[in-house]
């Protein structure tokens, strides 16, 4: 345990003092060029924000052009190389490893290329620290979705995030749940040097939950909630980007056990409805009650959306969201299992998680 879990004025103090500083965002960006300059824009007019700096992860598109453009109009913006990728690091850590050393702020700010901030993101973050003296503050964006396989299983994904990683369990400093997103991770920088910063977790495809697991056993306070108003994301613009990216994921978001891709796929399949409906085939009531349990169950997925501020009509895209998320799911079990996973042109060894332990 930390100083600060003892001494609660200490932590106030310290948390007080980090404030009146600057926010450092660092941007690791790798093939980018579609969403960067957006992104950049978007943390430019914030007076919190000291620097942004944008680390290039060996872009083979126009992404380092497109920065290098903007540099002339925005003083504050820097472009960073990382440089090969050592032994042992996903790309995105590493990328990130590399804009901290440069960084000179007392919070740091990490957001992804394709996030798109409102003009008090960084204040709104500053604001909830210091009220509830949170060393570590994490919004999870609103996911803009615009093909129907991303309205299908973003939201839903989502919702079983909620699940798991429930706001009240993550926020309560005596529960040892913990999680963040990286596409908006605010910290403070002493916090982060004391914890081992993205060193610690070098080889972690979850490396946001990780630090947020290292920062609360550490004993400070962390902070996750909604950035619906706050940041927004389109995550994926294809379905192979969309597919990857989830099954880089899944299966540890989700337990990361067999047993725990079991009970999740016994738990979100219909099997009685779908059970119902084959027997329907020979005996039509029980085809009109397979039905309506289905009608039943999408109609509970429909609330879900409404209480976690997504559109109620997602509820049409239920039966394809299920089949969707139990494939990835899938997907990403196999890919775990087998110790290899592949993500913008890498491909990663994977073992157990240690470094959140």
């Amino acid at each position: 345990m930390s100083s600060d879990a003892y001494n609660p004025f200490a932590s106030v103090i310290s948390a007080a003092a980090a404030m009146a500083g600057s926010v450092s965002a660092i941007v690791p960006a790798r093939n980018e060029q579609a969403v960067i300059a957006a992104c950049i824009s978007s943390l430019a007019g914030q007076p919190e924000i000291a620097e942004i700096l944008v680390v290039n992860d060996q872009s083979t598109d126009a992404t380092a052009d497109v920065v290098r453009s903007l540099t002339a109009k925005i003083p504050k913006l820097r472009l960073l190389e990382s440089g090969g990728l050592p032994e042992g690091w996903v790309g995105k850590n590493h990328a990130l490893w590399v804009g901290v050393q440069k960084a000179k702020g007392d919070w740091l700010l990490f957001t992804d290329a394709d996030a798109e901030h409102q003009p008090d993101s960084a204040s709104r973050a500053q604001k909830i620290a210091q009220e509830q003296n949170a060393a570590l503050v994490s919004f999870s964006p609103e996911q803009v979705t615009g093909t129907w396989y991303e309205k299908a299983l973003i939201p839903y994904i989502y919702l079983r995030l909620a699940k798991q990683f429930s706001y009240e369990k993550v926020n309560d400093p005596n529960s040892r749940a913990a999680a963040a997103n990286g596409q908006f991770l605010m910290i403070r920088r002493d916090v982060y040097d004391a914890i081992g910063g993205h060193a610690s977790v070098a080889g972690e495809v979850l490396e946001d939950v990780a630090l947020a697991m290292r920062a609360k056993a550490a004993g400070h306070r962390i902070s996750f909630s909604s950035g619906k108003g706050i940041v927004r994301v389109r995550m994926y613009r294809s379905f192979h980007a969309m597919w990857q990216g989830w099954k880089k994921n899944l299966y540890r978001l989700m337990g990361g056990t067999p047993w725990a891709v079991f009970r999740e796929m016994e738990s979100n399949l219909p099997w009685i409805p779908a059970l119902l409906i084959l027997l329907g085939l020979k005996y039509p009531i029980l085809l009109f009650l397979g039905v309506l349990f289905l009608i039943v169950r999408q109609t509970g997925y429909g609330l879900d959306l409404s209480r976690n501020q997504y559109p109620f009509s997602f509820i049409f895209y239920y039966v394809p969201a299920v089949a969707l998320y139990v494939g990835v799911l899938w997907a990403s079990y196999r890919s775990h299992v087998h110790g290899r996973i592949e993500w913008k042109g890498r491909e990663y060894s994977v073992g157990a998680s240690e470094s959140a332990r």
